[in-house]
């Protein structure tokens, strides 16, 4: 059974940071690729970074680049996002998902989701 659960949202002003946290169970971090994803209001849901099970590799939108870092600690079967320099445009519920082995920006590509966890950026 995969499981992930994501933490770590919270309000913050423009120009803040939070670190959002993926804890998943059920399965072996290693064979898995996470991506999160968020949502906004009244759009589809969008992909904002992946990272490879092995390798390394990561990604991002480019609405992120440069301000979201990706993470893994296999060991602790914890996948991070540290976002910096936020903004309003990055409000949203925030989602991360698992599927093997290839990132993917296509949330129906993922099987496995969390509930979401709420990233609101506002002064």
């Amino acid at each position: 059974q995969l499981r992930v659960v994501e933490s770590g949202g919270g309000l913050v002003q423009p120009g803040g940071s939070l670190r959002l946290s993926c804890a998943t169970s059920g399965f072996t971090l290693d064979s898995y690729v996470i991506g999160w994803f968020r949502q906004a209001p009244g759009k589809e849901r969008e992909g904002v970074s992946c990272i490879r099970s092995r390798g390394g590799s990561t990604y991002y939108a480019d609405s992120v680049k440069g301000r979201f870092t990706i993470s893994r600690d296999n060991a602790k079967n914890m996948v991070y996002l540290q976002m910096n320099s936020l903004k309003p445009e990055d409000t949203a519920v925030y989602y991360c998902a698992a599927r093997l082995w290839t990132c993917s920006d296509s949330a129906p590509a993922f099987g496995s989701w969390g509930q979401g966890t709420q990233v609101t950026v506002s002064s």
